[in-house]
């Protein structure tokens, strides 16, 4: 945390109180503190209060005393912003984009990574728009610190309580010792469809969007890794910082691309939906409709992940997906085996929300040794995180050997 720029953003709850100790604790570790607070906030805290902790004035408008308190450079100041604590009534508000307070100014302005930590009564915590809200927020990457569990102002016991000043700084802590585990490394990500020329309009693709590959492209980068994105035809991007996106159509052009990478990479991650087949022959002219039916000659495509196996040195990590509608496991596995994963990630189109177009996900990690790990329904920026989480692991085994 030393040296740290942290936006500590204040909003109207009683919870308010804990902000003391968090600013004191987050400065103790070394870091830098802001403090800006929404109006409501100031009654349960002051801000001179939190000013003297802090030694920096406290911001509860964007305009005070005939002065524009810059949120936009606020935001560009800060390496993380935390929003403890944060309402329900102020998580409905970010999580639609409602701009009527410095908080919200700051929040909408800041280019670092945004940390909830929600505080509110048990029902409004359990309610359908709170839990909308939450994910709605998690989906544009924001990071929700779990509430504690207990004695509730209402007098009632249940979840909702703010997270303890300790826990958020030990989750902050986690943030930045993780974010850049994977400095120095070089990652391969393959993602979205490939299409497939029949002549120069049509073609033979899939659905795939390339979400979930651009989120653990995007996961990898946050932790430091030099990535190279090979993203098929798809109106999704990225601009994280430390992605290079090489933008190709076919299924030869991504082997080329990938292969090309892959020799100075430390893992590949193929995420991509590239077609099996295309047409053996391809018109150069829109081919003309006539009487009668139409068949369309296939061959197979190179297969990416095979070849980057085969090729595959020690210490180099190479993880595959399998999107299956039936035999799931079996098939999976048996994918393992033949292109020398060291895992998979299993998603069913059975499993509803899981699969194309969806922006979450429900996998199953299969491991070299058969063993297992099944999660939950998540978006699919979470189940980024967890494959990332697996291939830093598995880097650091490696390096151990």
């Amino acid at each position: 945390m030393k040296n740290k720029k942290i936006i500590l953003a204040i909003t109207g709850s009683i919870a308010a109180y804990k902000a003391a100790f968090l600013t004191r604790l987050l400065i103790k570790q070394g870091a830098e503190v802001q403090v800006i607070m929404t109006p409501s906030a100031a009654a349960f805290i002051t801000p001179l209060t939190l000013a003297t902790l802090s030694k920096r004035p406290v911001h509860t408008e964007v305009i005070s005393e005939e002065s524009w308190n810059n949120h936009v450079e606020l935001g560009l100041w800060a390496d993380a912003m935390v929003i403890a604590p944060a309402t329900a009534n102020t998580l409905a508000k970010l999580a639609n984009g409602i701009c009527d307070s410095m908080v919200g100014a700051v929040y909408l302005s800041a280019k670092c990574p945004v940390f909830f930590a929600p505080a509110m009564d048990l029902d409004m915590w359990k309610h359908p728009a709170s839990k909308k809200n939450i994910e709605t927020l998690k989906s544009y990457g924001n990071e929700i610190i779990p509430v504690g569990h207990g004695e509730l102002a209402s007098g009632l016991v249940g979840d909702g309580r703010m997270a303890e000043p300790e826990d958020i700084v030990d989750f902050l802590n986690n943030h930045f010792n993780k974010k850049l585990s994977l400095k120095g490394k070089v990652a391969v990500v393959t993602a979205g469809p490939t299409y497939e020329a029949i002549d120069p309009v049509r073609f033979i693709g899939n659905r795939s969007t390339g979400k979930m590959g651009i989120a653990i492209a995007e996961k990898l980068a946050a932790r430091g890794a030099k990535v190279f994105l090979v993203l098929g035809p798809t109106s999704q991007k990225t601009e994280e910082e430390g992605v290079e996106t090489i933008r190709v159509t076919s299924a030869e052009e991504m082997y080329q691309a990938a292969t090309k990478h892959f020799k100075k990479a430390d893992v590949a991650v193929m995420a991509a939906a590239v077609a099996d087949y295309r047409p053996k022959t391809v018109s150069d002219k829109k081919i003309k409709k006539k009487e009668g039916d139409m068949a369309v000659k296939l061959e197979r495509t190179k297969d990416i992940a095979k070849q980057l196996g085969q090729v595959k040195k020690k210490g180099q990590l190479t993880i595959g997906f399998a999107l299956e509608t039936n035999n799931e496991k079996a098939n999976a596995k048996g994918k393992i085996e033949r292109k020398n994963f060291d895992f998979i990630v299993l998603n069913s189109l059975n499993d509803k929300g899981a699969g194309f177009g969806h922006d979450t996900n429900k996998v199953t990690f299969i491991f070299k040794d058969g063993t297992e790990k099944p999660l939950k329904l998540k978006l699919k920026t979470e189940v980024a995180i967890d494959i990332v989480d697996e291939i830093d692991n598995l880097l650091n085994i490696s390096l151990k050997k």
